[in-house]
C-alpha cells in the first residue's frame, strides 16, 4: 500500500492514520510503503491500494489499475472530486508576454503540472512553440522553489499542493503570483490491482464520513469521497486531445 501523491512531511502522521483506517475498513492486511521509486508500486501485481495521479492513470496504466475512487479536497480550486490547478509565475504579465521565459514541470507525465500548464498557453503558443525552455523540478513544492530562486519563470500546481503550501510553507508562494487557474478535470485517483475493487470503495467510503476520522481528513484537506469511474477520466485525454488540436506546447 501506498499514498505518495501529497506525503508532506508535515502531514505524514496523518497519512499513516488514514491508510491505517483504510486496511482497517477493509479487512485488509498491509501497511503503509514508501518506496524511492513511487511510480513503481503502480506496476507490481500485488498492489492493494495507492493513489495515482490521473495523467498516467489514463495513459501508462489505462485498463492496468483498477478504479477505486476520488477523494474531494477542501481546498480552493477544487470542487467534488474535480480539481484544478494554479498558474504562478515571477512577474505579473498578460498571457501572451510570457512568451520565450522558462517553465519549470514537476513530471513529464503529471496532468497537474504538465499537462495542465500546457492547455494554459495553448492558445498563445506557434507551431508548439511558447516557452524558450523548461526545466524539470521533481515535485511541485520544488517547481515554486525554482521559481523562488529565479531558475524558472512560471509553472502549474495543483490546487490541493497549493494549499498545502499555504498551510506549511507559505515561504515558497511569497511574492509569486496567480496568474491563472486551469479547467477542472478529475482528481488524483485511489487505485488498485485486487480483483475485489468494490472492498476498497466500502472502505474509503466509511473512513470518508467516520467521525473518529474527522482530524485526520482536516489534516489531509479531505472532505468526501466519490466511487468515479472509468468515463470520468477520459476528459483527460479529451483535454490533450483539444491541446494538440490547436497545435500543442512544447514542454520536455
Amino acid at each position: 500500500m501506498t499514498l505518495p501523491m501529497y506525503d508532506f512531511p508535515e502531514v505524514r502522521p496523518a497519512t499513516e492514520a488514514w491508510a491505517a483506517a483504510i486496511v482497517r475498513a477493509a479487512g485488509a492486511a498491509v501497511t503503509l510503503s514508501r518506496p524511492d521509486d513511487f511510480m513503481s508500486a503502480w506496476s507490481r501485481d500485488d498492489l492493494v491500494f495507492s493513489q495515482t495521479c490521473g495523467y498516467p492513470f489514463t495513459h501508462e496504466f489505462r485498463g492496468k489499475l483498477g478504479l477505486v475512487g476520488t477523494p474531494h479536497f477542501t481546498v480552493p480550486g477544487c470542487e467534488g472530486f474535480r480539481y484544478s490547478s494554479f498558474v504562478f509565475a515571477r512577474e505579473r504579465r498578460e498571457k501572451a508576454a510570457y512568451r520565450g521565459l522558462t517553465a519549470a514541470v514537476n513530471t513529464p507525465n503529471s496532468m497537474s503540472g504538465m499537462l495542465a500548464l500546457k492547455s494554459f498557453f495553448a492558445d498563445e503558443a506557434e507551431n508548439g512553440v511558447f516557452f524558450g525552455r523548461a526545466v524539470l523540478s521533481g515535485g511541485h513544492l520544488n517547481s515554486l522553489a525554482m521559481l523562488q530562486r529565479g531558475e524558472a519563470d512560471v509553472c502549474a500546481i495543483d490546487a490541493v499542493c497549493v494549499a498545502y503550501a499555504r498551510r506549511h510553507q507559505p515561504q515558497l508562494l511569497a511574492g509569486l503570483h496567480e496568474v491563472g487557474r486551469t479547467p477542472l478535470v478529475p482528481g488524483l485517483p485511489y487505485v488498485t490491482r485486487d480483483a475485489d475493487v468494490a472492498r476498497w470503495q466500502r472502505a474509503v467510503s466509511a473512513c470518508a464520513t467516520d467521525p473518529a476520522l474527522a482530524e485526520v481528513r482536516d489534516a489531509l484537506m479531505i472532505g468526501g469521497f466519490t466511487v468515479t469511474s472509468v468515463a470520468d477520466y477520459d476528459a483527460i485525454p479529451a483535454l490533450e486531445r483539444a491541446i494538440e488540436a490547436k497545435g500543442g506546447v512544447r514542454l520536455l
